[in-house]
């Protein structure tokens, strides 16, 4: 079995690392909102090049609490994307905003900027771009359309610590930045957390009062927040993890042009295709093949651990029934769900186990056209 994650192989490099750490914690008898938190939110601020980070129990809050601090809520609109994990649009809906939601570019599979302009009504509020599968979005151009029609840009880079744009880390083109460090993520913990990056420093203090019950002083409340403190166990597991994701990264990008090239005797996949001046960190790496659903169930037979991700589209979702979308509102996120597939892609991952993947990969197509 080709697992897509194997984070045994991670925990078997740097395990000792982590359990020192750990250990450290529970010997302080600190515990919450801690001296490790504190300096990953320093570490961190310094290595995606914001003025400051604040430490939060996961992606979703980030994103939830972002919305918060820049009022958005009943009545707004916040332009994104169908193709993502649903944490996008309910964190949106859960403030009480309504999701528009905005077609997708066919080869980054993020969310096409020629289209939002379109989009923007008077109640529209904030653009929220995801760089999905740790591809950066065309920042250039929502960023000029955000400046235009002065609306808020909240950068879903929950899937993508370490991308850049142009030479500049995601995260730091809009208003605020939000990160996850889920298990799964090329900068994971061993349990949920999440990160907000701002420049602001009026935003930043809201921010760290909305996380902790909407005050800045104890028993001081002045408005109603949330208990999303970032654990001090994970920020110092987190603080080990740093340390390596620019080796880990570097790693993904050297697997992506090896699946590249054992892909490309194959006409009928198509591979990830990387904008002009990006740096794509391969959180997922995903291709585009005929008769998905079929090769997927072939792949898992075979052992290879390959992932259909997002395969409802987020207008076509029941918890979104209520804004009136329809199949064929978004034509090319709706044709990407049916034919994406994602094969195994970390660190540890092998050279021998990817020539297993590609070889499995291109001869379950051949199998596959032969029965049609």
């Amino acid at each position: 079995m080709i697992p897509i994650l194997d984070s045994k192989r991670q925990y078997a490099k740097i395990g000792s690392e982590v359990e020192k750490a750990v250990c450290e914690v529970l010997r302080s008898g600190s515990y919450i909102l801690g001296p490790n938190v504190k300096a990953l939110e320093n570490e961190l601020a310094n290595y995606i090049g914001c003025n400051y980070t604040v430490g939060l129990n996961s992606g979703t809050d980030a994103l939830h609490i972002a919305l918060r601090a820049l009022d958005i809520g009943a009545g707004d609109e916040v332009i994104t994307t169908a193709f993502t994990f649903v944490a996008t649009t309910e964190s949106i809906e859960i403030v009480g905003a309504t999701p528009v939601f905005c077609d997708i570019n066919p080869d980054t599979f993020n969310i096409d900027a020629d289209k939002i302009e379109e989009l923007i009504t008077p109640r529209t509020k904030a653009i929220m771009p995801v760089h999905l599968y740790g591809q950066p979005c065309d920042m250039d151009k929502i960023m000029d359309i955000a400046k235009r029609h002065n609306l808020y840009v909240i950068e879903d880079c929950c899937q993508a610590i370490g991308a850049k744009y142009k030479g500049q880390m995601v995260g730091t083109f809009g208003d605020i930045g939000c990160y996850s460090f889920y298990p799964t993520k090329n900068l994971g913990g061993m349990g949920d957390g999440g990160l907000i990056t701002v420049n602001s420093e009026n935003l930043k203090n809201r921010i760290v009062a909305l996380r902790n019950h909407g005050g800045a002083i104890r028993y001081h409340h002045d408005e109603v927040g949330v208990n999303s403190r970032l654990d001090e166990i994970q920020a110092a597991i987190l603080r080990v993890k740093l340390n390596y994701i620019d080796e880990w990264n570097k790693l993904r990008r050297e697997h992506a042009s090896t699946y590249n090239e054992l892909l490309s005797s194959c006409s009928d996949i198509q591979t990830p295709k990387e904008l002009d001046d990006t740096y794509c960190v391969y959180h997922q790496y995903t291709v585009k093949i005929p008769n998905r659903d079929e090769i997927h169930k072939m792949l898992q037979e075979s052992g290879i651990g390959a992932m259909l991700y997002y395969p409802i589209p987020l207008h076509m979702q029941k918890v979104h029934s209520h804004l009136g979308y329809k199949m064929g509102d978004l034509p090319i996120t709706e044709k990407n769900t049916e034919c994406v597939i994602s094969l195994p892609m970390f660190p540890e991952l092998t050279l021998e186990e990817q020539k297993t993947v590609a070889s499995t990969l291109i001869s379950c197509l051949e199998k596959s056209k032969a029965l049609i």
